[in-house]
């Protein structure tokens, strides 16, 4: 496929083969099922999908431990501890977008997120939400030529 073919393609969410002298035969995009520019899915990028399920995963393991506890503030402020130095250790390794943790990310857990019926069946609700880093799948360049100026 040429740049123009991949280029039409590309919006619609088609990962085209492609065949380059050096590299052979790649995969070139990096578009998920939901990838196509008109369904503007969050999880139109292959990298953004494997980091939610990353950060899903991690915090599902990594929080097993809440059963045991009582489920009131104080076990809150041990979830927000935990899931905030988790999501804080992948802010400095340059996971998310943001200059600053509190662009970056957020963790909450607290009596918004789980009400009184939610603490009677047992059931502890941790919101986290994140900016994910997209990939670039267009290198744009610009040039400009500036004339000189003959002088006579």
């Amino acid at each position: 496929m040429t740049d123009l073919e991949n280029g039409l393609l590309n919006p619609l969410g088609i990962n085209c083969l492609r065949h380059f002298p050096v590299y052979g035969k790649v995969v070139w995009g990096a578009r998920t099922l939901q990838g196509a520019d008109g369904r503007a899915s969050d999880w139109k990028y292959i990298p953004v999908r494997r980091t939610a399920l990353f950060i899903e995963e991690s915090l599902y393991r990594g929080t097993k431990w809440v059963v045991f506890e009582h489920n009131d503030e104080p076990l809150w402020a041990q979830v927000r501890l935990a899931v905030g130095a988790f999501m804080h250790n992948l802010f400095r390794q340059g996971a998310f977008q943001g200059r600053s943790p509190r662009e970056a990310y957020f963790v909450k857990c607290d009596s918004e997120t789980t009400t009184q019926n939610d603490i009677n069946l047992g059931i502890v609700n941790i919101d986290v939400g994140f900016m994910p880093l997209k990939p670039a799948e267009f290198v744009v360049i610009r040039l400009q030529q500036m004339a000189g100026q003959i002088e006579v």
